[in-house]
């Protein structure tokens, strides 16, 4: 849980630092670009020759609205319609001197009008202000969006501005100064992946960062969980392997205090018969530390003595003996061979272990009327399919059937007398015969191993 909290805390760290970074190069980027334009139409004759065409229709139609012919509305109006005739030349002049000055991407640029005021010492005649309220006046530029704007330089200019003209055949003369305030605006098209790119390196180190820490993660629970299955497999071995040794011990341990008793001795039929239990429980010691020694062996550390079988004769004979030692439970064993290759070579000793653990497992985990289908087929390989009807193996646990000291019984008979060490040793055999093993089941209705065996 700390560790999960540990990587969320570092996510939200290293999410703030990126938006951090991301801003700082944005601003950047954008201060950058600004440089880069400043200032653009200094010494420009052509862009020179537009402003001062606007600034002269300005004027005239400045001297109309003062002598009454226009009012504020047709002002303004007027002062678009000669703009749009020397928009397109101005957007490819500018245009030309971006390019000229290092810039590569699509860069849109707008010059708008802020204010006009007519200056008098008395009261000054506002012609045109932009505040929060009122539309943007447009001048010169391509249009864009308002959200996507990016305001760069603010300008002013003033001037004075004196005509003579007859009003009624008096010679009048009218004086005025103007105080022009524009705004340039820039729209760069797809800046964000622009400023992404140039974090391209910190992005993918923070990414790199965030995955290495995520595998490890990721390892350090894996290697938590597997060290808890570990645990666990380790209890429950310890557990299965001291029970199975309780009895015969207990037995032992009884066999020898009676006879230390005088009255046994008296009796040597009751001292003989104390002798041979205690050989069968000696037997059966050594026979459960064999089957841990051996039974633990590896594919690589099994030493094979093949020899050639009869396969048909060889199987039946298994099942034979399999089926003779079944005292306390009825089985059906049905047998079907469809073999075209009669004969193969295995090790006999290795290969009948491996089947009648997987025999004998059908025979624990079942309930009553118990039916093994065995079904033989050769062709290119040799297949041996064990299908018995008992209780199954749940889905969870199929993976973990041949892990070594795993037990299903453990969690769910109690009954059942083993120390996991049984189908791993199978697995092993099979490996060892450069064949495979495997298993189809489900929970409730049978299981089916699957074992093939390569001819050469």
């Amino acid at each position: 849980m700390a560790s999960i909290l540990g990587l969320i805390a570092l996510s939200i760290i290293q999410g703030y630092l990126i938006n951090n970074t991301y801003k700082l190069k944005k601003d950047v980027f954008l201060e950058d670009t600004k440089r880069s334009i400043f200032r653009f139409d200094n010494d420009l004759p052509v862009v020179d020759s537009i402003y001062d065409k606007i600034g002269e229709h300005l004027l005239s139609k400045i001297f109309e609205y003062k002598t009454q012919q226009i009012d504020k509305s047709e002002l303004l109006n007027d002062i678009m319609s000669v703009t749009d005739s020397v928009n397109q030349l101005f957007i490819n002049e500018y245009q030309k001197e971006f390019k000229k000055r290092g810039v590569t991407y699509d860069i849109k640029y707008q010059k708008r009008l802020k204010s006009l005021i007519l200056l008098d010492s008395i009261k000054n005649d506002t012609l045109y202000f932009k505040n929060k309220t009122s539309n943007t006046q447009f001048l010169l530029g391509e249009s864009f969006e308002p959200n996507k704007e990016y305001g760069v330089n603010n300008s002013q200019t003033e001037t004075d501005f004196s005509r003579s003209y007859l009003d009624n055949g008096i010679s009048k003369t009218i004086d005025f100064n103007i105080r022009l305030t524009t705004q340039d605006y820039l729209d760069i098209n797809d800046w964000t992946r622009l400023v992404l790119r140039q974090m391209s390196g910190i992005l993918a180190l923070s990414i790199l960062i965030f995955a290495v820490v995520l595998g490890l993660l990721y390892y350090a629970i894996k290697s938590l969980i597997t060290q808890k299955k570990i645990a666990d497999i380790k209890t429950d071995f310890v557990n299965n392997i001291t029970h199975e040794l309780k009895t015969p011990l207990a037995t032992l341990t009884l066999a020898t205090k009676m006879l230390n008793k005088d009255e046994v001795k008296q009796h040597p039929e009751i001292v003989n018969n104390t002798i041979n239990t205690i050989e069968r429980q000696n037997q059966r010691l050594q026979k459960l530390i064999d089957q841990v020694l051996n039974n633990s062996l590896g594919y690589n550390e099994i030493k094979l003595n093949k020899e050639l079988i009869i396969v048909e004769n060889y199987i039946n004979t298994v099942l034979d003996d399999f089926k003779l030692s079944l005292k306390n439970k009825e089985v059906t064993i049905n047998r079907e061979f469809s073999i075209t290759k009669k004969a193969i070579t295995v090790d006999k000793f290795f290969m009948t272990t491996a089947l009648l653990n997987i025999l004998e497992n059908a025979v624990k985990y079942s309930e009553d009327d118990l039916v093994i289908n065995c079904k033989i087929e050769s062709e290119k390989k040799l297949l041996i399919s064990i299908e018995d009807n008992g209780i199954g193996i749940s889905e969870k646990y199929q993976k973990q059937i041949f892990d070594k000291f795993f037990r299903v019984g453990n969690k769910e008979i109690h009954n059942v007398k083993g120390l996991g060490l049984g189908l791993y040793y199978t697995n092993q055999i099979i490996k060892a015969h450069n064949g495979t093993i495997t298993l189809n089941s489900k929970e409730g209705q049978g299981t089916t191993f699957i074992i093939t065996i390569p001819f050469n």
